[in-house]
């Protein structure tokens, strides 16, 4: 065993805590469901729901504490032995889905409140590709309130009425708050040259100025998932299934795509409102760079 790595029994008492988690979620949201539609539910049965959630929880809780303790013990600082620590316990498709939740509230915040883009500082150049998708987006929001209205008038079952109405208000919330990320988060050149490609909430990869090698106005109209790397090592972040701008790089660039997956790509293509000025913004800054730099 490798120093830093946790010991086999730990391992196991890891797995076995995930796995519970992942049979008592449901579960509980089933008994939350039956509650609010009026199903009456057995004492004991609540009970031994809670007192399971309460033991996962404890045990979850005494990993978590290890964890730190040993991470600290190899010398990291706090805050990152206890990212470290909830790295070892939580899955990533979790973190990343649970940062993903965070970070629409957030930014449905800062959209209905008007406070300007996210991650946009003095010097920097914000690109939007937002305006592309806006008519899909309501379009998907109108089509959600309309199957939210008629659903609530034609089930006449409470549990699933109320089961049904859940959802159905929380996936018209999730279209405006993935609209409204995308508004809030657009595409971010530095003054240095540095390019910052994001999609809402889903995606954020940074790539260093000094990598890349080419930029272009390039209409394209890929078919692949977003962030996805073809066998050319080319990564799309398609907006309304089209892209506007290719940046072709030195060397590969690493990133994290939307559900946690790593990814590596020598090419991105993607969506620009204003391709032109953001094409030109890329190759002033470059040249900039060339001319500042020491003979």
């Amino acid at each position: 065993m490798r120093i830093g790595e946790p010991a086999g029994g730990m391992k196991v008492t890891r797995r076995a805590v995930r796995w519970s988690f992942a049979a008592l979620l449901p579960g509980e949201l089933v008994l939350v469901l039956c509650l609010a539609g009026g199903v009456a539910i057995p004492s004991a049965a609540r009970l031994a729901m809670e007192l399971a959630v309460l033991a996962v929880m404890i045990a979850a809780s005494a990993l978590l504490t290890l964890d730190y303790r040993r991470h600290r013990r190899d010398g990291l600082d706090r805050h990152p032995a206890l990212l470290a620590a909830l790295a070892d316990s939580v899955p990533a498709p979790v973190r990343k889905l649970t940062a993903h939740e965070v970070f629409l509230s957030t930014s449905f915040l800062r959209w209905v409140t008007r406070r300007g883009p996210h991650g946009v500082r003095d010097g920097d150049l914000a690109v939007p590709y937002a305006p592309g998708q806006t008519a899909v987006m309501y379009g998907f929001f109108f089509v959600c309130v309309v199957e939210t209205v008629a659903l609530a008038f034609l089930i006449p079952w409470p549990v699933v009425h109320a089961v049904t109405l859940v959802l159905d208000i929380w996936g018209c919330y999730f279209v405006i708050a993935l609209h409204a990320s995308c508004v809030v988060r657009p595409h971010v050149i530095g003054p240095d040259g540095s390019l910052r490609l994001r999609y809402g909430a889903l995606l954020d990869i940074r790539v260093p100025a000094d990598r890349i090698a080419s930029v272009r106005q390039d209409r394209r109209f890929p078919e692949g998932k977003l962030g996805a790397v073809d066998d050319n090592g080319v990564s799309d972040l398609a907006v309304a299934g089209q892209t506007t701008v290719t940046v072709e790089l030195t060397e590969p660039v690493r990133y994290v795509r939307a559900w946690g997956k790593p990814a590596e790509a020598r090419t991105f293509r993607f969506y620009a409102e204003d391709a032109g000025a953001a094409v030109a913004a890329l190759r002033a800054a470059a040249a900039t760079a060339r001319m500042t730099e020491p003979p």
